[in-house]
């Protein structure tokens, strides 16, 4: 039997599904709450048993990816309170920095890259 074609289009529509039915339009979602036209909610309804096994293997993915990331954070927020209670006097992150051990600078570079991917990180602060 051949392997089933996977429709990009489909996957990506089901992915940005609210499936919950709202009695005003009786249509899925997107998740912005934009309702689905008529026409991709009939999309929706013709998706594959295999389209619905990779948008289902893919929010699994995009769940273990999302808390694997709100766990660095709080790690990361950890180590950075930690280290500014060591050294009341800094005021950012660069400030102590050099202050930590080479296992602490490490541990600071492997959480970002999980917490803040794209470079920007935003932690908690009050003066």
């Amino acid at each position: 039997m051949p392997e089933a074609e996977l429709r990009i289009e489909v996957i990506a529509l089901l992915l940005d599904a609210d499936f919950k039915l709202p009695p005003d339009t009786n249509t899925w979602s997107h998740s912005d709450g934009r309702p689905f036209t008529q026409a991709k909610q009939a999309t929706a309804f013709q998706a594959t048993r295999a389209e619905l096994e990779a948008v289902a293997a893919l929010s699994a993915r995009n769940a273990a990816a999302a808390l694997e990331q709100d766990n660095a954070v709080k790690a990361l927020t950890e180590l950075l309170f930690s280290s500014f209670a060591r050294h009341p006097e800094a005021r950012m992150v660069m400030d102590v920095l050099p202050h930590m051990t080479e296992e602490d600078r490490a541990e600071y570079e492997r959480l970002c890259a999980i917490a803040a991917p794209d470079g920007g990180i935003y932690l908690p602060y009050e003066d």
